[in-house]
């Protein structure tokens, strides 16, 4: 095996290739940070849903915990998104993350002292929640003041790696830590991780000022935004059907614990490894999508990701075999992400420069926004009838929701990649 004995050898080996941008000290800080945080998150998540559904017997109150954990996206991520061009984002990320840091702590103690009821736990992911929703934005527009822009591209996919890597480590790392530890260890790790972004993010020094604006203008923005997005059907249409796969796809998760207590009669472990499994079947998403990319229209490729998301669920809710399971939660994984994969590839291709940031903070609402909805009432239905049935209805709806683009194929016809904005300009005038 060859060896790095040098500063040339080294950047032979950074420069040039998949890992060019991981030869930038300001990204390289980054991304070793926030895949620590990622990996912290998911284990956080993991242990929550566990303890959750452990001690109240009820999917509903998961769903809930879920839901006030994420809820905020919906209602604040326009805004955050705005804040995040008229603030500098190095502070603005830093803040949100030392709160979701105090509130991963708080939750580690109140879980020793043994009063992490309801109304604490809910209390706590509403405010990492709030804090989430103000950070996802500054986080993406940091990026291209990390590296230079011809290999901001290199960027993304080297993030894109990361957040699977974390699904992969994170939910197999908060399974054992239930199985061998105390389970607050795992709020404990979380702070952690917290910590560790923090000092990456603090030690670098990214390129751009901030421009000065006023916030006045904010809600101004945010409605030309949503008007440009409203002027365009199968930009509606795009959104419409990530927001279904959403809701009754990826919501679904916050069923895994009682898949894995009352459908398979196992433990932990084969909790754990069902969420694995989702991250594994992500990352095999991402180079299958662009491999279909170069075949496929990026509707296409929507239209035929939402019929397997929904037959993978339906797969997942007649399952009672072990490994089928994680074989239909892995098929869950690689198509929902090759769904949001085609349908943000569409939507930022096919959008004006100016417009882009608006339009890709509705595509967070229409996808990490609506899914504690769906969470939520997944989790009632599976309370007053069962896991399988809920699995199986979310399953049904993706795969009715495909059929319907199948039969009306003008629907995604415009959300082509290869067409860019040149189509729209005269309308954009008029």
């Amino acid at each position: 095996m060859p060896t790095v004995t040098g500063h040339q050898d080294r950047g032979a080996l950074l420069h040039g290739g998949v890992f060019t941008a991981l030869g930038h000290r300001d990204y390289l800080l980054y991304w070793s940070g926030a895949l620590a945080s990622n990996i912290g998150t998911w284990v956080q998540t993991t242990a929550l849903f566990w303890y959750v559904r452990e001690r109240y017997h009820s999917d509903a109150w998961v769903g809930a915990v879920n839901l006030a954990n994420y809820l905020p996206v919906l209602f604040l991520v326009l805004y955050a998104g705005f804040l995040a061009d008229v603030t500098d984002r190095k502070r603005m990320i830093m803040v949100t993350q030392g709160v979701m840091l105090l509130s991963a702590l708080a939750l580690g103690i109140c879980m020793s002292l043994g009063v992490a009821d309801l109304p604490v736990i809910m209390s706590l992911a509403a405010a990492a929640g709030v804090a989430f929703a103000f950070s996802f934005a500054p986080i993406q527009a940091l990026l291209p003041d990390l590296v230079p822009e011809g290999e901001m591209l290199n960027a993304l996919a080297l993030s894109s790696a990361q957040f699977n890597l974390g699904r992969v480590i994170g939910p197999a790392l908060g399974a054992l830590i239930i199985s061998a530890w105390k389970i607050e260890a795992a709020f404990y790790l979380n702070a952690a991780s917290f910590a560790l972004v923090i000092m990456a993010v603090a030690a670098t020094r990214p390129r751009a000022k901030v421009k000065e604006a006023s916030r006045g203008e904010a809600w101004c923005h945010i409605r030309e935004g949503l008007r440009y997005v409203a002027g365009k059907r199968w930009m509606l249409t795009a959104l419409a059907v990530m927001a279904v796969a959403s809701f009754f796809g990826f919501s679904s998760m916050v069923l895994f614990p009682a898949l894995a207590l009352e459908v398979l009669g196992r433990g932990p472990g084969t909790y754990g490894l069902l969420l694995t499994s989702v991250g594994l079947g992500a990352t095999a998403g991402a180079p299958l999508v662009s491999l279909l990319d170069r075949r496929l229209r990026e509707g296409e490729v929507a239209r035929l990701s939402c019929l397997m998301l929904g037959l993978c669920l339906v797969g997942l809710a007649a399952s009672r075999l072990y490994w089928l399971s994680c074989v239909a939660a892995a098929g869950m994984g690689c198509f929902f992400l090759m769904l949001g994969s085609a349908v943000n590839t569409a939507l930022q291709a096919r959008s004006e420069h100016d417009m882009r940031g608006r339009v890709v903070s509705v595509y967070i609402m229409s996808y990490i926004g609506i899914f504690p909805l769906g969470g939520q009432v997944l989790g009632w239905l599976a309370d007053w009838h069962s896991t399988p049935l809920a699995l199986g209805l979310g399953g049904g709806v993706c795969v009715l929701t495909a059929v319907a683009l199948f039969l009306l194929p003008g629907l995604l016809r415009d959300a082509d990649s290869r067409l860019g904005v040149q189509s729209y300009e005269r309308a954009c005038v008029s």
